[in-house]
């Protein structure tokens, strides 16, 4: 299986939402905890066990905690960074151009950014400063903050079928389910009895949420019906990495192909069903 070894600990890793063979990596030094970061963007061979090549590598001061490909222009990228800021590239410019933009707002550490795959002309960031905010490449500061949490902000992940509708997960145990157009959250769900580290939509089922936690569980939710979960998976078996699993993602245009990055600084691509490991 092809794998590319990265300089820092892995973070997140997400699929180009234009092409099937190429995929972001955002790393961070010591863990995330103190240090620099680094943005890889990777090409898989066209040939099946290929290497993999890297495309455009940025330098950052502070750690990469989070990209996100945006939906409409194929070479540009937004990073949630650990100093506080959201950095956009534009691969088509030389290295020396970027970031073409820095928009520093949060104060704190940024956990993640989505792109809307519906508008298309938004992204949205998650920070440890408890709140989420809404951003559109047009305006150098953002439309709109939204401040419920009472604890970090670790993830915060777009509708895939209602460009209005986001959920976000806390260290305050919480999901909260928006919709831009109304004052503050229109649901609650006490997902966990611990950290809520992550969560995703069902990209075939608009009501399926899925939430992994501190307490080692991942639970699907269906939001018509949220007071117990449709399913509890007690027990990660996810262990083809050596250290923590931090970034996964799921190919939009190749079924069943998967991506992962992990603190064992590697990144992993394999198709659904297949062992990672096997050569």
């Amino acid at each position: 299986m092809p794998f590319f070894k990265t300089p820092f600990n892995g973070y997140s890793v997400k699929f180009s939402p234009f092409y099937e063979n190429r995929l972001a990596v955002a790393t961070a030094q010591n863990f995330g905890i103190l240090g620099n970061g680094r943005l890889h963007v990777l090409d898989l061979s066209p040939s099946p066990g290929g290497p993999i090549t890297e495309l455009a590598g940025y330098d950052t001061a502070d750690g990469v905690y989070d990209i996100a490909w945006s939906e409409s222009h194929d070479s540009l990228l937004v990073a949630a960074i650990a100093d506080g800021s959201v950095k956009l590239y534009d691969l088509a410019l030389p290295p020396t151009s970027n970031p073409i933009r820095s928009l520093k707002e949060h104060t704190r550490e940024v956990q993640s950014a989505d792109y809307n795959p519906i508008r298309r002309d938004s992204f949205i960031t998650s920070s440890w400063d408890d709140t989420i905010k809404l951003w559109t490449l047009d305006r150098p500061t953002s439309v709109r903050t939204f401040k419920e949490h009472a604890y970090c902000v670790y993830a915060a992940v777009w509708n895939p079928r209602h460009g209005d509708v986001f959920a976000s997960a806390s260290g305050d145990c919480t999901v909260r389910i928006w919709d831009v157009r109304e004052p503050g959250s229109t649901m609650i769900l006490p997902a966990h009895e611990f950290e809520i580290l992550s969560c995703d939509w069902n990209k075939y089922d608009d009501c399926c949420i899925v939430t992994g936690s501190v307490d080692k569980s991942i639970k699907v939710w269906d939001v018509r019906s949220f007071r117990t979960p449709v399913s509890v998976l007690n027990g990660h078996e996810y262990d083809h990495h050596t250290e923590f699993a931090v970034g996964v993602d799921m190919s939009v245009l190749v079924d069943g192909l998967f991506a992962s990055t992990g603190w064992d600084e590697l990144v992993y691509v394999w198709q659904h069903g297949t062992d990672p490991r096997a050569p």
